[in-house]
């Protein structure tokens, strides 16, 4: 019989042996990876001007993209408390000392090392600003950020419901640099704004959900979560990965037509460097053996693809 209340082993690999309560909160709200997604938004706001926003914009955009992206993170890790606990209970903490989201303690929330209400109030506190600065920046900004919880929220909740969850996630992180086009222009372009969606979707997915939902097969199986990688398999599921981040590579190039920034052609050769550089030789060694090793590999890869494309535009913008 299992007990009511498992006793939760907290994760063998923090960053220290006893970490501070704020770094507790920062583990809930994985800030490694908050920070390095907050360039997303940049990139969405520079490609449509082509140039750096008012000292206004970058300083409220700022404050707005790191509250959204620290409440967002936070909220998965709320909605998805019970579930973490049980895997934690059933199966026990993965080894997480190369895993960016786990830089420094994975899950405190579910592991007991914060209590529910904290986690909350930290959630609903950052929220609130997140929701105060896109209202500043633009009532629209306000709207995708909204969208964006509830995206994330009912991703967690279809953990065992449906694959197709995963277009949910890439809304999630699309939203920062949809909402990031707003705040600098009231009414951009529907054609820049999908292609934007389409390159974010695809490299959400190749480079980020699928990559995750692989290296966490053998546990999802054991929970008949409803991921990607359960329902095809790992060998399809590393071949969508893989294609995937093929069309990230072909969206990459189509951004140089559809942004009314007149970027430098040496855009376009410098895209397909950081592609092949960050995304295409992991996504290959995942689709030809796919272990979780090589998906954490392609994951922690995959995650600095926008701080590189995010210099490749501030060079196109300024040459």
């Amino acid at each position: 019989m299992r007990p009511s209340s498992p006793v939760v082993t907290p994760d063998p690999s923090p960053l220290t042996p006893h970490p501070s309560r704020l770094t507790l909160f920062l583990a809930l709200s994985r800030t490694p990876h908050a920070l390095l997604d907050m360039t997303t938004p940049a990139l969405g706001a520079l490609l449509w001007l082509g140039r750096i926003p008012s000292p206004r914009i970058i300083l409220l955009g700022l404050v707005t993209a790191f509250a959204g992206y620290t409440a967002v993170y936070a909220l998965n890790d709320l909605v998805d408390y019970r579930t973490d606990r049980e895997k934690i209970a059933r199966c026990g903490l993965p080894c997480s000392a190369d895993d960016l989201d786990a830089v420094y303690v994975r899950h405190p929330l579910a592991q007991g090392l914060l209590s529910l209400t904290e986690a909350v109030l930290w959630t609903a506190g950052w929220a609130a600003l997140a929701l105060v600065g896109a209202l500043l920046l633009n009532p629209v900004c306000a709207l995708v950020f909204l969208a964006g919880c509830l995206a994330e929220t009912i991703y967690c909740l279809l953990f065992r419901v449906s694959y197709l969850r995963i277009l949910l996630s890439g809304v999630v992180k699309t939203a920062g640099g949809i909402a990031a086009v707003f705040a600098v222009e009231p009414d951009p372009s529907p054609g820049f704004l999908l292609v934007l969606f389409l390159w974010l979707l695809s490299w959400e997915v190749g480079g980020q959900n699928v990559p995750n939902d692989l290296a966490d097969l053998d546990e999802d199986r054991e929970f008949a979560a409803r991921t990607v990688p359960v329902h095809f398999g790992a060998a399809r599921a590393a071949r969508i990965a893989f294609y995937s981040l093929i069309g990230t590579v072909g969206f990459s190039q189509l951004l140089y037509w559809a942004t009314p920034a007149a970027l430098h052609p040496l855009y376009l050769p410098a895209a397909l460097v950081v592609s092949f550089i960050l995304l295409i030789p992991p996504a290959g060694r995942l689709a030809a053996g796919p272990t979780a090793p090589a998906a954490a590999a392609l994951f922690n890869r995959a995650c600095y693809y926008p701080v590189a494309m995010l210099l490749v535009v501030l060079l196109s913008s300024f040459i």
